[in-house]
């Protein structure tokens, strides 16, 4: 059973940072894409950053230059630096991975993580 797990999230002020962390239990080889979306209150989900196995990333328009994706192969898991935070960054933040499945691919997902940006 492939598990992602999300950690990393907080209460931050505005213009701080925080890293998130998403841990993988299969190797980053069995995965053809992992990507960070978020959940803001409200609203629907997001896709915020997505990274390839060639470590080719793509990066939703409102968080460029704050925010970057990168991952450890040998710990399995990928990370979302945010920096310069503003209060509508404020949202549960989710990671997930493209996988082989039957048929075609799977998305899987992991359980998310809260990120609260208020002074």
């Amino acid at each position: 059973q492939v598990q992602l797990v999300e950690s990393g999230g907080g209460l931050v002020q505005p213009g701080g940072s925080l890293r998130l962390s998403c841990a993988a239990s299969i190797s980053p080889s069995s995965i053809n894409i992992m990507r960070w979306y978020r959940q803001a209150p409200g609203k629907e989900r997001e896709l915020v950053a997505s990274m390839s196995s060639f470590d080719q990333i793509v990066y939703e328009d409102s968080i460029k230059g704050r925010f970057t994706v990168s991952r450890d192969n040998a710990k399995k898991t990928m990370y979302l630096q945010m920096n310069s935070l503003k209060s509508e960054d404020t949202a549960v933040y989710y990671c997930s991975a493209v996988i082989p499945g039957e048929g075609g691919y799977l998305e899987l997902w992991g359980q998310g993580t809260l990120v609260t940006v208020s002074s």
